[in-house]
């Protein structure tokens, strides 16, 4: 289980055409909410990857993970794109339009 620094920021490095997804546009870059799944480490649950909601730093873990925790929070706020937090990763998810960029 990789853990993240809570004090870096991430950022959308590239973004898909608006025209195919417009939930990009005015996402600036977050602080993650913490250095792993907050729902995991409260519950002593594990991760195999974390993902950072880039709507409000929420840090999630994966769909590979048994809790799929980054998706419950996509349902639970609308928020519409992810980024991945794993080292040398910096592709993105929106989660509306089922577009990986």
């Amino acid at each position: 289980m990789s853990k993240i620094d809570p004090d870096q920021q991430f950022h959308l490095e590239s973004r898909p055409p608006e025209a195919s997804c417009a939930h990009t546009a005015g996402l600036g870059p977050v602080r993650p909410s913490g250095p792993g799944c907050q729902e995991c480490l409260e519950t002593g649950g594990r991760w195999v990857h974390l993902r950072v909601c880039m709507t409000c730093g929420h840090v999630g873990c994966c769909d590979s993970s048994p809790g799929k925790h980054a998706t419950a929070h996509h349902r639970e706020t609308a928020h519409p794109v992810i980024r991945s937090a794993e080292p040398g990763e910096a592709w993105g998810w929106c989660y509306v339009d089922e577009l990986m960029f």
